[in-house]
Order: C-alpha cells, then sequence, then structure tokens
C-alpha cells in the first residue's frame, strides 16, 4: 500500500471513529477513560496523527459496539510487508512513543537513513530482488521518519557505535550525506547522539540492537534484534535490565559534544574521498 493511500486509510479510520463516539454521545474523554487511554489520544487517533495499539481498537469496538470493525481496519492496515512480522509491531510502538533510546551496533538507525544508505542497506540484504521490491523496503523506512518531525515527536536518544561512522555503507558519497544529516539532526536538538568509540574496548551489549521505547499511558518496552529475529521485551524485570544496560553504554560513550565532533570529521573525511573517486 503506497504511502498516501495508506495515511489516507488511516484518516478514514479517525472519521469513522469520531463518528461512531459522536453517535454514542461521548466526550473524547469519556471514550478514552473507557478505553484506558487519555482523550488527547483519541483526538489524535481521530486526525491520524497516532495510531491506537490493537488492544486499545479493540476496546473502542466494545465500547462502542460497533462488532470488530476497529480491530478489522487496524489488522489491514498493520499488514504492511515492508516490516519484516517481527518488526512491524515495533513500528507501530514508535508511532506512539514519547521516549525512544537505541544503541546501534553497526548501522545507522532506521529513524535517521537517508534513502540512499537506506537503499544500500537493504540491496545489500536482498541482492536478487527487483528494484520495485527494494524501493519498496526503502519507501516504508522512510515512512517511519515522520515521528521526528511531527509536533509530538518522542525524545530520541541514540548510541552509535563508532563502527557505524566508518562502514562505508553505499559508496563515501553515501556516507557523507547520512553522516551530516545525523550530524544536522543533532545540532537541530531533534536527537542527542553518543557516539562509543572503538578505545571504549567491551561494552554492554555487545550481542546486538537495543530499543527503548517509553509511552504515556503504557508502561515501556525493549526490542532487541538479531538475524532475521527480533524479541520485545515487557517483563519488567528484563527491562529494568535493558535500560542498565542502556545506561552503560552512555557512561562509556563519548559526550554529545565530542560525539558530534566526531561524526562531522568522519562526513569530512568521506566527503573529500567522494570528491577525488
Amino acid at each position: 500500500m503506497a504511502n498516501g493511500s495508506r495515511q489516507a486509510a488511516w484518516e478514514f479510520f479517525g472519521s469513522e471513529l469520531k463518528r461512531h463516539r459522536e453517535n454514542a454521545g461521548l466526550t473524547q474523554v469519556e471514550l478514552g477513560l473507557r478505553v484506558f487511554v487519555s482523550g488527547g489520544y483519541i483526538g489524535q487517533f481521530e486526525q491520524a496523527i497516532r495510531k491506537p495499539q490493537l488492544d486499545v481498537a479493540q476496546r473502542i469496538d466494545q465500547t462502542l459496539q460497533t462488532d470488530g470493525i476497529f480491530e478489522r481496519m487496524w489488522r489491514r492496515l498493520i499488514n504492511d510487508q515492508r516490516y519484516a512480522d517481527y518488526f512491524a509491531r515495533v513500528v507501530e510502538l514508535e508511532r506512539l512513543a514519547t521516549k525512544i533510546c537505541e544503541f546501534a551496533p553497526a548501522l545507522v538507525p532506521g529513524l535517521l537513513q537517508t534513502a540512499g544508505y537506506a537503499r544500500a542497506v537493504t540491496l545489500a540484504m536482498n541482492p536478487f530482488a527487483t528494484d520495485e521490491h527494494i524501493e519498496d523496503k526503502v519507501s516504508g523506512r522512510l515512512e517511519r521518519q515522520h515521528i521526528l518531525k511531527d509536533a509530538t515527536r518522542p525524545v530520541y536518544w541514540v548510541v552509535l557505535h563508532e563502527n557505524v561512522l566508518r562502514i562505508p555503507v553505499g559508496g563515501p558519497a553515501v556516507m557523507a550525506e547520512q553522516l551530516e544529516r545525523v550530524a544536522a539532526m543533532a545540532r537541530e536538538r531533534t536527537l542527542l547522539v553518543q557516539v562509543l568509540p572503538y578505545a571504549a574496548g567491551a561494552y554492554a551489549v555487545m550481542t546486538g540492537d537495543l530499543k527503548l521505547m517509553e509511552f504515556e499511558d503504557a508502561p515501556p518496552t525493549a526490542y532487541t534484534e538479531a538475524v532475521y529475529s527480533g524479541n520485545l521485551l515487557d517483563d519488567p524485570a528484563v527491562v529494568k535490565r535493558a535500560y542498565t544496560a542502556y545506561d552503560l553504554l552512555r557512561a562509556a560513550a563519548l559526550s554529545p559534544e565530542a560525539s558530534l565532533v566526531l561524526i562531522e570529521q568522519a562526513a569530512e573525511e568521506f566527503r573529500r574521498c567522494a570528491s577525488t573517486t
């Protein structure tokens, strides 16, 4: 489903929610109380700014007695083949998060990737795929980044291992553009970024990526990813350990100021290399 048609479908979801809510004589606050979210969230669902979680859609059906229509629409809209099955749920949680903390040991996180970088990564993982398949995957990744442009954007804290700055994904020109993008977003205070340098040696979470997400009306979650698999963790004890590991990463990383200097230096090195080839 193309980006525009998906957005239009979510807008239809929101307009139907508003219509059924008003027909039931409920305000946004009253409906929110009955489905365990804030009235503000109901308003954002109706405006297609945020997407509800499945259990919220189910409670809306129960409260408004809509015979499962909102659950069916949710399942249809979430069934997006641009994302792996194990990651589709994470995409929806990103849209609801008030804070995201992420550690990337080898690649720039998807929320920060340029089209060129995303295309190079996708092609490396799918060397026999059609151009249409590659572009579909890239568009899905870029669509996720809209959450960082919204007025309700989450607090976003990223720790990048120095690997991310050195592996020439897509070649020097692509890397220069990518690192310049990360630096620009840091300077615009869209995110806070730190670099974990090689000199730090061994570090917490050496087994893969880590993403922590916090929400206004739900407990925090942690997400870890390995090859062709991912784990969404919500057990409070496990999530607490993940937060401790992330604190250790931040403590071992360079300061935000020093990290930004290193990122910009790496971008300049790639830019010079690109200009000589």
